[in-house]
């Protein structure tokens, strides 16, 4: 629907209904945000791990902490299963998630925010006191028409809060973000240059037991692997410490994640592992399989594409790292909508790679070629709990359940 809305409605007066909407949704509900501190996190990878790791550490510190992503929505340490297939809800949505988390006393909400929700104006009126940058690389183009719109259109948030600026000084983009008027930045990063509001980790070690790094001399070790989610971590350290919060407490919080759902999330790791991970763009990928390559074993990998309808240029990017990076390669069905599951798999499959439709199948045959020693990562869902077809439905799905069933069926758990 919203697609034939935008192909026969002027984009000036779509934007306006979207803007009235944010405004009714905010007057219906008494404007929340202003009874809280209100953090959003843009970019294109790690938002979702960033609301978590973040929210962990405002609870720690001892406030009251709301937070709203991909993973879930959660008021106070009571939570519920983001089931939406929509990162940033719709305005009405949020603001009624704002009144309760007022009404149930929280003081800090964190929410991702992305760049559809931008175009759509759902971050209006919403009061934001902090925004903090991720990392940003090419997503969503045919959406927005380009990269640099895309850039743009996250620009537009952080122009639009004059509060703290949060921004991670490894990625190319950094200057363009800190080029934005703010009462106060804050920068963060892996060896990045030092300030006197830089956050910069240290003496970096990353391995399948999990990751470490310093901060001002103080030792974190995480349990989740991978360099990004250092990167992550720094992020949640740097918001914090703007908002008062010690390096012991990030510490404390920090190292009490045992996981993130559907995020590098290890299912079997006996006698091969078995791990889900929620990557679907090219970036996020590649740094996926270079966490996750065995320096022995085999690298065997379940791949399908972002979904129907949307963002077919990445589909053979999407492909071709998983050639590069990856000894075996299925290509499977993931979320087609409208379009022809076997159309979207043709254009991700590569040379080599097998192509199975039934994404059951796909993981069974996976977990069939893993010997002592490999890796098997199966991406582009993460803890999602549907797979969206055509007609509009919804068929419940969960790759880390379907993991365990084959495992079990198979004898291998």
């Amino acid at each position: 629907m919203m697609k034939l809305l935008r192909r026969i409605i002027p984009p000036q007066c779509l934007s306006a209904y979207h803007l009235t909407l944010a405004f009714l949704g905010a007057l219906l509900y008494g404007f929340p945000s202003r009874k809280l501190t209100l953090i959003g996190v843009t970019g294109t990878n790690g938002k979702s791990t960033c609301v978590e790791m973040l929210s962990r550490v405002l609870n720690a510190s001892g406030k009251k902490t709301a937070s709203i992503s991909s993973i879930r929505f959660e008021v106070g340490g009571v939570e519920e299963r983001n089931r939406l297939k929509m990162t940033m809800p719709g305005r009405l949505r949020v603001q009624r998630f704002l009144r309760e988390a007022v009404k149930q006393g929280c003081e800090y909400a964190v929410l991702e925010v992305t760049s559809e929700g931008i175009l759509q104006h759902r971050h209006r009126f919403l009061g934001f006191d902090v925004a903090v940058f991720t990392n940003l690389s090419p997503e969503h183009i045919e959406r927005h028409g380009s990269y640099e719109k895309y850039r743009e259109a996250k620009g537009s948030f952080f122009s639009q809060i004059s509060g703290i600026h949060v921004v991670n000084m490894n990625d190319k983009e950094a200057e363009y973000f800190l080029s934005f008027p703010a009462q106060e930045k804050w920068g963060y990063g892996i060896d990045a240059a030092k300030g006197e509001k830089v956050v910069v980790g240290r003496n970096v070690q990353a391995d399948e037991k999990g990751s470490s790094f310093e901060v001002e001399g103080v030792l974190f070790r995480l349990r989740l692997q991978g360099r990004f989610n250092v990167s992550n971590a720094l992020c949640a350290i740097a918001t914090a410490r703007s908002q008062g919060v010690s390096l012991k407490i990030c510490k404390q919080a920090l190292e009490g994640i045992e996981k993130v759902p559907g995020r590098m999330e290890e299912i079997a790791s006996s006698p091969f592992r078995v791990v889900v991970d929620y990557a679907f763009t090219p970036a996020a990928l590649e740094q996926v399989y270079a966490s996750l390559k065995p320096k022995k074993g085999k690298l065997i990998c379940v791949l399908g594409a972002a979904g129907g309808g949307r963002d077919r240029w990445k589909r053979k990017v999407l492909g071709t790292i998983a050639q590069e990076h990856c000894d075996k390669v299925v290509v499977t069905n993931e979320d087609p909508y409208e379009e022809d599951p076997m159309a979207i798999m043709d254009e991700v499959a590569q040379e080599g790679a097998v192509k199975i439709l039934d994404r059951r199948e796909a993981i069974r045959k996976a977990i069939s070629l893993a010997q002592v020693g490999d890796v098997v990562v199966v991406t582009g869902k993460g803890s999602e709990d549907s797979m969206a077809v055509a007609g509009g439905k919804k068929i419940p799905w969960d790759d880390r359940d379907v993991i365990r069933e084959e495992l079990d069926a198979m004898g291998k758990s």
